[in-house]
């Protein structure tokens, strides 16, 4: 299995990091900021870097649609994996283009409120996992596996 994990850097980055477990004996690849935090995280990992800032930019949506498009073009993931922010929506939409399933982490410190990233990715998500029964009320076709910290 292969897997793309597109993220912002930060807590996102943390987060699925902590999925080790998970990933370590797995073929894959990170896309999210050439930031210091992030480069300390994935020193042994293969990095991607990712346009930045993206919060509520179009530039950013159309650079990282492009880079999105090259990147899952060539590595052809089996899975895309997030937990957000804005990085994950064009990974997650030209994925399905190119019929890679997508799995939405919602992050841990959303209890009833959805995120933007998530909301916007929700429709597309092959698998959308919550950490707080609360948000399946948010997101009726989430599942919650509870807290991965």
């Amino acid at each position: 299995m292969k897997i793309c994990f597109a993220c912002s850097s930060g807590g996102h980055l943390a987060h699925l990091h902590m999925l080790q477990p998970f990933w370590q004996d797995k073929e894959r690849f990170w896309v999210t900021f050439d930031k210091e935090d992030a480069r300390s995280i994935l020193e042994n990992e293969r990095l991607i870097p990712c346009y930045f800032p993206t919060n509520r930019s179009l530039k950013a949506l159309l650079i990282n649609s492009v880079l999105a498009w090259k990147v899952l073009r060539k590595e052809r993931p089996d899975v895309i994996i997030s937990s957000g922010a804005a990085v994950s929506v064009p990974f997650f939409y030209i994925g399905k283009l190119f019929g890679i399933k997508t799995v939405y982490i919602e992050i841990f410190d959303r209890i009833d409120k959805p995120t933007l990233s998530g909301r916007l990715v929700y429709p597309v998500a092959d698998r959308f996992i919550v950490q707080w029964e609360e948000m399946k009320k948010v997101y009726p076709k989430a599942i919650n596996l509870g807290s991965i910290f």
